[in-house]
């Protein structure tokens, strides 16, 4: 839907009445993903598409429908193997459509700005807007919205469409984000275990080393991207926000120090550099003598991960993420049987950024 935010902006500040139907499930060969939208207006004017022409029409009716009744409509379309054609869907596959009145709501998502909506279904038909940094809306309930809120804005934070169940409530979450990017520095063993371990959460990852020799794809094959270059150089020229993610796995002075000038000055929400306890001492005077304030230099997780008794490549992946999550959440990393309190925690406007 956030695809046709302009359009959809322009008819709720116009005081249009619209309609917009989202596909919120896919099975089989479906043309179009989950996220996918048709939005129609009371004057009759269609923008996007839910199936690439196959049911267009039909959804394009449920949109005029619910203009008329206010009441958010919930339609499959799908296929029988007997016959494909009759019901529309010629691909094959099956999809469900929420077709749901315009809101005012929409007038505050500003274009390019990452959001996410989540909006109840079935009996709950309440619908929140969430940012990085606030919420508006209401699924009708404080309780509900606190978890709500929680969970989206985590499925903002690694690009999720989907559906979900919470406090059982069915919720349909739509995210305008990109990725996250996770950028590990230095091709080693360990950074081809991180690279698998930050695909699975989400993350767009790059590997880079300045050594043609080690950065190569057959190496980092999970990888997004794989990059020969100086890291600190790479860094300097890369976008960087508060979801970024840094991990600094070389070891070396001559590539990590210069590095992690550049990091700990930027807006990454996470720098962890590895080394030994002797290594990150070394490094710290190094980087003080460079000019970084104890401020700045408070930022580095260092040794990085958490102390998980890791050995190997894997288990050290996991140690990093897991202190990467917990970094993000602004959780304490204990064990839940040492720690009283919500399990899931809600992240606060203050933690953003860490």
């Amino acid at each position: 839907m956030f695809d046709l935010l302009e359009e959809v902006t322009a008819w709720a500040a116009e005081g249009r009445r619209f309609a917009v139907a989202s596909v919120i499930s896919t099975t089989g060969s479906a043309p179009r993903q989950a996220g996918a939208a048709l939005a129609v207006s009371a004057e009759g004017e269609a923008v996007g598409s839910v199936s690439g022409g196959c049911v267009e029409g039909a959804v394009y009716e449920l949109c005029m429908e619910v203009i008329e009744t206010g009441v958010p409509t919930r339609r499959t379309f799908g296929y029988s193997d007997d016959d494909a054609f009759a019901v529309g869907l010629t691909c094959g596959g099956v999809i469900e459509v929420l077709v749901w009145p315009g809101q005012g709501l929409l007038r505050s998502v500003r274009p390019g700005e990452p959001v996410a909506l989540a909006r109840g279904l079935g009996p709950s038909v309440g619908a929140v807007l969430v940012w990085p940094d606030r919420h508006e809306g209401s699924m009708g309930d404080g309780a509900l919205d606190a978890v709500v809120v929680a969970e989206t804005r985590a499925m903002l934070e690694s690009g999720t469409t989907g559906l979900r169940e919470l406090c059982g409530v069915e919720l349909f979450v739509e995210s305008h984000a990109s990725a996250p990017r996770m950028l590990v520095f230095g091709a080693v063993d360990f950074a081809a275990a991180l690279t698998r371990a930050g695909r699975l959460l989400g993350y767009h990852v790059t590997v880079c080393d300045a050594r043609p020799v080690f950065a190569t794809r057959r190496r980092f094959p999970d990888a997004h991207e794989v990059v020969v270059d100086w890291p600190h150089r790479y860094l300097s020229r890369t976008e960087v926000d508060s979801r970024t993610v840094v991990a600094v796995l070389t070891h070396d002075a001559k590539f990590d120090v210069p590095l992690l000038e550049v990091a700990l000055r930027t807006g990454a929400g996470y720098v962890g550099a590895m080394g030994s306890r002797r290594t990150h001492e070394d490094r710290t005077r190094r980087l003080r003598e460079a000019g970084l304030t104890e401020e700045e230099l408070s930022r580095l997780r260092s040794p990085i991960g958490l102390d998980l008794g890791a050995r190997t490549p894997e288990e050290t992946a996991v140690s990093i993420v897991a202190e990467i999550i917990a970094s993000r959440r602004g959780a304490c990393g204990l064990p839940l049987s040492e720690t009283r309190g919500p399990i899931h925690h809600e992240i606060h406007p203050e933690a953003v950024g860490r």
